[in-house]
């Protein structure tokens, strides 16, 4: 090489010696650019990769090539990814419950046969106010019972007319006969009627099904004609905006420990501790948090006994990179990955081990080092690549 150099000159030689070192320091850096080493200082590229950049290509590595061109259109975005506390969290099964000052529920006291209300029947998903009529319940009694009432209304009609043919023959004699008792026979035919009239509108009564709070509609199963018995539940009716979610553990000091709780998977909603129970139910305690929409007054993304996750977070601290939620996904394995930019148009999965943070945030705890530049946004469409 020294031979060759010297049959240019001096200017030459150097120019030339002087690009040699400078193409020999990019190729050492293309084999470990920035972000590009593991939580250990480890390469996470593979020696001797070849680089497609024609176009999408998952590479023999796994690693995956992404044209500058076809990051704009995926609307690739990466961050770096820096070491922080966190809380520390726990995730908690649970499901949505009706709050009890929120919500109502209708029964009937009697049996009997359904009639429709002033607007007719309502349907799941209707809006009422407290108070309106929303379906009638006539009530049917037993033959016998039924024979016994009218038997006994007849003979009530009967001792009225009576009653009343008395009054009109002492009226007819006021003035000759005690004024007293003239006031009891109005009184006993008066007294009389009123028994007649409670017993006939018995036979022919029915029972107002009202609704108990204002809200919406969120159990109807009942028909016109159709024959409920008594305390079956016919309408249940919740507010949208207020509703109770019930976590279970097994942990009876946690609730102590808790700083917050959001809902996994289930942005602009934001959870309040309750309390918890002292008491177990089926081998766990449960907690009860109030929940509530980011903006008042609007209805909840939620419906009556849909299961949630809860995401409890603790007064302890955690280290780790926090991250939104999208950025970790799944490899063909099944295993919680995310992609670290290591070249202008090279991607590599790195597993990792993460906890949810709230409802579009995690914290990686493990496979990260402070170095890496982390795509969180677009990994979804990284990993499909083939």
């Amino acid at each position: 090489m020294r031979h060759k150099l010297n049959r240019f000159s001096g200017g030459q030689a150097l120019f030339i010696a002087a690009a040699l070192g400078a193409w020999v320091l990019c190729a050492s850096m293309a084999h470990a650019a920035p972000g590009a080493h593991g939580p250990n200082g480890e390469h996470l590229d593979a020696p001797g990769a070849a680089v497609n950049a024609s176009g999408l290509a998952r590479l023999p590595d796994g690693s995956v090539n992404v044209p500058k061109t076809a990051q704009r259109r995926m609307a690739i975005r990466t961050v770096l990814a820096p070491e922080s506390d966190a809380p520390a969290t726990v995730e908690l099964p649970g499901r949505v419950v009706m709050d009890p000052n929120a919500s109502g529920r209708m029964q009937a006291v009697h049996g009997g046969r359904i009639e429709p209300g002033p607007k007719g029947l309502p349907v799941a998903g209707q809006a009422v106010r407290r108070g309106e009529v929303l379906a009638y319940v006539r009530h049917h009694a037993e033959p016998y019972a039924l024979g016994t009432q009218q038997a006994q209304l007849a003979e009530l009609r009967a001792q009225r007319q009576i009653a009343e043919q008395r009054v009109q023959r002492l009226e007819g004699l006021e003035g000759t006969v005690p004024r007293k008792e003239i006031d009891a026979a109005r009184t006993e035919a008066k007294s009389l009627a009123e028994r007649e009239g409670s017993i006939g509108a018995s036979l022919t009564s029915r029972e107002a099904l009202t609704a108990p709070v204002s809200g919406v509609v969120a159990r109807a199963d009942l028909i016109a004609g159709q024959v409920v018995e008594p305390r079956d539940v016919l309408f249940e009716v919740v507010d949208p905006a207020r509703m109770l979610v019930e976590a279970t553990t097994a942990d009876a000091g946690l609730a102590a420990r808790l700083a917050g709780a959001s809902l996994q998977g289930v942005p602009g909603v934001s959870l309040r501790l309750l309390g918890a129970s002292r008491s177990l139910r089926d081998g766990v305690l449960p907690i009860t948090f109030s929940v509530r929409a980011s903006k008042p007054g609007t209805a909840l993304p939620l419906a009556i006994g849909q299961p949630v996750t809860v995401v409890a977070q603790s007064k302890e601290r955690t280290k780790g990179v926090v991250l939104p939620a999208q950025a970790v996904v799944r490899n063909p394995s099944n295993e919680p990955i995310v992609w670290i930019k290591s070249g202008a148009e090279r991607f590599i999965p790195q597993p990792v081990q993460f906890r949810p943070l709230d409802a579009g945030t995690v914290v990686v705890t493990q496979g990260l080092s402070a170095d890496n530049r982390v795509v969180v946004q677009g990994a979804p469409l990284i990993a499909q690549i083939r």
